[in-house]
């Protein structure tokens, strides 16, 4: 398997190729008119191109080339299809997306778009094979139930990236940070030998981390352009994609991690807590929905973002609190995977007080025009 620095030369060859792409897709979305306009939803002012999912599209396309010819990767491209049904879905999600992004889609034209995407990967192996569940044991998934998981998995990772997507880098800038953290997490599997291999996981990863560095510069406060839905559905899953082929596939009855009941929840329940910020957004949304009898698939103001946002902090603010969050949970994580002993999590503890109280506190005080 690829070492650690040709998995990084793939992440930068992601990055550079959306850093380079995107403006090219947005001089043609203003061609093309393919814009977002504004409204009493929507943060923006200006008529702005939605459409930069293609752009990171074009950088996981060309990463992906780049590891196929990259001698250490040939493990994961002889006689194996995974990558080839990553590409598929990931162009099913894209177009489908960014056609609603330019002429809106009905949700559930949306939602069987995405089932058909799920339904490519698992005809090309892209599926969990086992994980544990806490207190029942390790569940072998049989063939009847494959389609199923990874179908609910795919469609939760894209409901739960596109729902955080409401302002200038916010989702970018989460997947981007979560994205990281699970390939150090995944590596270190795989050096344990607790990973079975060849695995695309570490990859997809990588090259997630990548095509959200290269777009953030075009898609942090004052953007110039969105990635849309079609964005939203590409990273969603790449994230399902990333986490489902090493939550699913590492070793689930191993005692390398010396028994702790933390451990006792990996690998499968890690995404879940490094995505902790967008995956508790689903949650309310579907709570704050059922409880007014809306549709699941109406737009509101109900988002973590935008209660921040009503909290007094502004846009960039509430990006960065987010953010932090997101790395914190990251570092909740890490930290007792390369340390065994670790016992003294009240570091953690402290640090989430204190940005807790920033954000409940904090809003109105010293407010620049930046964070307006």
């Amino acid at each position: 398997m690829g070492d650690t620095n040709g998995y990084l030369i793939v992440g930068f060859c992601a990055m550079f190729v959306t850093l380079v792409t995107t403006p090219v897709v947005r001089w043609f979305a203003r061609e093309r008119n393919w814009v977002a306009m504004p409204d009493e939803r929507k943060v923006h002012t200006v008529p702005t191109p939605n459409v930069g999912g293609i752009a990171l599209f074009a950088g996981v396309v060309a990463a992906i080339g780049l590891a196929w010819r990259m001698d250490r990767f040939t493990a994961l491209f002889q006689g194996n299809s995974e990558l080839t049904g990553v590409l598929l879905g990931a162009l099913v999600v894209l177009v489908i997306g960014a056609r609603d992004d330019v002429k809106e889609v009905s949700a559930p034209a949306r939602v069987i778009a995405i089932v058909g995407a799920g339904m490519m990967l698992v005809w090309f192996g892209v599926t969990m094979f086992y994980f544990r569940v806490p207190f029942l044991g390790v569940i072998q998934l049989g063939n009847d139930w494959i389609p199923i998981v990874t179908v609910v998995w795919l469609l939760g990772m894209v409901q739960a990236i596109n729902l955080i997507d409401g302002l200038d880098g916010l989702a970018a800038g989460i997947v981007a940070i979560g994205s990281a953290a699970f390939f150090i997490y995944s590596r270190h599997l795989s050096g344990l030998g607790l990973l079975s291999e060849p695995n695309i996981g570490p990859l997809i990863a990588i090259i997630t981390v990548g095509v959200c560095i290269g777009f953030l510069p075009y898609n942090f406060n004052g953007a110039s352009i969105f990635m849309g839905d079609g964005g939203a559905y590409l990273l969603g899953l790449l994230v399902a994609v990333s986490t489902s082929v090493v939550g699913g596939r590492a070793d689930p009855t191993t005692q390398a991690f010396s028994g702790q009941t933390y451990f006792f929840l990996a690998p499968l329940v890690i995404p879940l807590i490094i995505l902790g910020v967008p995956i508790l957004d689903v949650a309310f949304a579907i709570v704050r929905r059922v409880s007014k009898r809306q549709g699941f698939a109406e737009a509101d103001k109900g988002h973590l973002h935008h209660r921040l946002i009503n909290l007094g902090h502004g846009p960039r603010r509430a990006v960065a609190i987010l953010w932090l969050w997101t790395a914190l949970l990251s570092a909740l994580v890490l930290y007792p995977v390369f340390n065994k002993s670790a016992t003294n999590f009240a570091p953690f503890g402290l640090v989430a007080l204190v940005l807790f109280l920033y954000t409940v506190l904090h809003p109105d005080l010293n407010r620049t025009p930046e964070d307006e």
